[in-house]
């Protein structure tokens, strides 16, 4: 099983570099040539096509748009994951502090699959959490319960409500609002996302993949017996990061190739 990890894209524009960067790696992912790209020379560099891409979370730096109107800034990219799951690669989103209410396009729409926080997944034998990792600190009451509003019901309705063009104003709004109270070093955020997968690993999870802090970090502990993996996937605004699992091996590497 062949599987591509990434997020925090934080897309907005499609003359950012990090877009244009995005659609060549999604092409580069269709067109197999995953193992020339993952710098681990005992891969090999034959092509190979990979079974699963998982996005954990702020893909978009915003969402709140509707089947019947995506912001036009995004049809390239949504338009290049509609290609690579039509090549075969099952295609798997978590919600983020940026984006969300995303089941009503990509689920119900495009057949993707999505989950609001975090899934439990078998990768190969291991058991793993993904999850985009925003909750993982219990901690930060303010911003909780900031989340739970913009998830509220109240909210979606609200938002449903309104005209395109002044929904995206508020999720420019709501962005900046989320980027304030999420402002803590990633040192910090690191250190409480580390805390949260040792209590994973309590519940018998040999794994625990995040987003949202945006550094990448790979490590691994001995636990129970056992060793355990801990990862936080970085970003594609500074550090094009992504993370490449074959064979219950793990591979933090970074696009494109260094």
């Amino acid at each position: 099983m062949k599987t591509v990890f990434l997020s925090d894209a934080h897309l907005k524009r499609s003359t950012d570099e990090r877009y244009g960067q995005l659609l060549r790696f999604l092409a580069d992912l269709r067109a197999g040539r995953i193992r020339s790209i993952v710098d681990a020379p005992e891969l090999g560099r034959e092509h190979a096509p990979i079974d699963d891409l998982y996005i954990l979370g702020d893909f978009f730096d915003f969402w709140f748009c509707r089947p019947d109107a995506i912001h036009p800034e995004f049809q390239w990219v949504i338009g290049a994951l509609a290609e690579l799951q039509k090549s075969g690669v099952r295609i798997h989103l978590c919600e983020g502090n940026h984006d969300f209410f995303l089941k009503d396009y990509f689920e119900d729409v495009l057949g993707m699959e999505v989950f609001e926080e975090w899934a439990a997944i078998d990768l190969d034998g291991l058991r793993t959490l993904v999850s985009h990792g925003d909750t993982a600190d219990r901690s930060d009451r303010l911003y909780l319960a900031f989340r739970r509003f913009l998830r509220s019901r109240f909210f979606y309705t609200f938002q449903r409500l309104l005209p395109s063009s002044l929904i995206w104003t508020l999720a420019n709004m709501t962005s900046q609002a989320s980027k304030n109270l999420n402002s803590d070093n990633s040192g910090y955020l690191l250190e409480k996302m580390q805390t949260f997968a040792e209590e994973k690993w309590r519940e018998n999870y040999d794994a625990v993949i995040l987003g949202h802090c945006h550094k990448p970090v790979v490590q691994t502990f001995n636990a129970a017996g056992r060793e355990r993996t801990f990862v936080t996937l970085g970003d594609w605004i500074t550090h094009y990061s992504f993370l490449y699992c074959e064979d219950k091996r793990f591979f933090l590497s970074f696009y494109p190739p260094q």
